[in-house]
């Protein structure tokens, strides 16, 4: 079905720069990026896959049964996204909150053109009814004159807020109160921060939020006229033969440029009880979601509550795996364990739901997941946090961001926490 050749390449830095300019010519792009984040996870540098052969969109209702048929009857790499409104199709749930970019809740293609790119090789994975431009192709590459990173005329980026901090205030009290009455003990509750009548240049945009924050899971996403620019540190979930990898995030501590304030930063954030506690009630529940799919006895925790340092924070990230059997089908496996512990709460349904009443925008693929499965029937899929949405036809721009509420959050602090989490979105549309 696919031919592959592989290429050594000299610069890679400046083919991987060719490369993402090169794919903007096409309708569907999606570009993974470690930035060079090695991992015991890790399967490649960077992954590229442009040029939809087929697709399959859809909306909440019966998609992942849906999805399963398309994947079954295409036996081919798949990229997309799962919408985090994906939760109506999994559960008795509903979205009925405000929704300015209007992406499909699920959208996945069979690409064309695949270029893989592990060390200083690119690996150009072509469908055989394209394979004679796979030449062509890395010369137009090579070949490419980089743009010139100058800012565009355009006018002033106006960002608003969909809720006000009283508000703010006001609403996650009144979570707090249904954790104090016992209707759940913890959820992510998130505040959308938008600009209307607003066109950006995606891919400059994209290039600036990844050189500012340089995450591991950092995507450009490309579907027609909406796009995903995103730096996300977080993997949702990877299979990898017989096994699940989930790496949950809760907990964040910002930087500091003086090495000693760092460093104490970090070390606070490793002791910091509050911390710590709502890291180990959503690795409680990604136990559970991953049992529902693992063969019996074979859920671990890996790493718990373990820190890693990027670019703009410090986060505290633990790491659980499961065995699956063979005959498991794998998107029941994503359906089992959708959407991810992280961005709800505990217990998962009742925190979903007190979300959508509390919050004041749609999520939509504002945590939900970007990624790929393989003809293998291998996966592996981001969170989308630190991410800025775009509707060109809309002419929309979003990012949200949000915080695990407990029963020892602090109003202030969690505020304080959502601008430092903001901050790397901001500047590079403010800057743009």
């Amino acid at each position: 079905m696919r031919k592959t050749v592989a290429y050594a390449i000299s610069n890679i830095s400046q083919f991987k720069k060719a490369a993402l300019q090169w794919a903007q010519q096409f309708d569907e792009v999606t570009w993974l990026d470690s930035n060079k984040h090695a991992s015991n996870y890790s399967s490649f540098d960077t992954l590229l896959a442009v040029d939809g052969l087929t697709a399959f969109v859809t909306d909440a209702a019966n998609a992942f049964e849906d999805f399963k048929e398309y994947q079954a009857t295409t036996k081919d790499w798949l990229f997309g996204y799962l919408s985090y409104d994906l939760k109506n199709d999994v559960e008795c749930l509903f979205s009925d909150n405000y929704d300015g970019l209007l992406f499909p809740e699920l959208y996945f293609y069979q690409p064309k053109k695949i270029i893989r790119i592990i060390g200083n090789t690119a690996e150009f994975i072509y469908l055989n009814m394209v394979d004679d431009e796979i030449q062509e192709d890395f010369d137009t590459i090579n070949s490419i004159k980089l743009i010139e990173d100058k800012k565009e005329n355009s006018k002033d980026i106006k960002i608003r807020l969909r809720i006000f901090k009283d508000e703010y205030f006001r609403k996650v009290n009144k979570m707090l109160q249904y954790i104090q009455r016992g209707d759940i003990y913890e959820a992510n509750f998130c505040q959308e921060f938008y600009a209307e009548d607003t066109e950006i240049n995606p891919l400059r945009v994209y290039n600036k939020l990844n050189i500012i924050s340089k995450a591991p899971f950092a995507t450009y996403l490309k579907v027609q006229d909406k796009y995903v620019l995103s730096a996300s540190p977080e993997r949702y979930i990877k299979k990898e033969g017989s096994k699940l990898i989930s790496q949950p995030i809760k907990g964040t501590a910002k930087r500091s440029k003086d090495e000693k304030k760092d460093n104490d930063l970090k070390n606070r954030l490793s002791l910091d009880e509050k911390e710590r506690a709502e890291n180990i009630m959503i690795v409680d529940l990604v136990r559970n979601d991953l049992s529902k799919s693992a063969t019996k006895g074979s859920v671990r925790v890996q790493e718990l509550c373990k820190v890693f340092s990027f670019e703009q924070v410090h986060q505290m990230i633990s790491t659980i795996t499961a065995e699956i059997p063979k005959e498991k089908n794998i998107v029941e496996v994503l359906k089992e364990t959708f959407p991810m512990g992280s961005m709800t709460g505990a217990p998962k349904v009742s925190a979903m739901e007190i979300i959508e009443e509390l919050e004041s925008f749609k999520r939509g693929v504002y945590s939900g997941a970007v990624g790929y499965i393989t003809p293998e029937q291998d996966f592996d899929f981001n969170v989308i946090i630190r991410s800025i949405l775009y509707n060109a036809t809309q002419k929309y721009v979003s990012y949200a961001v949000g915080g695990a509420i407990t029963a020892k959050a602090i109003p202030e602090k969690e505020y304080e926490e959502c601008l430092l989490k903001a901050k790397a979105m901001r500047q590079v549309l403010e800057s743009t």
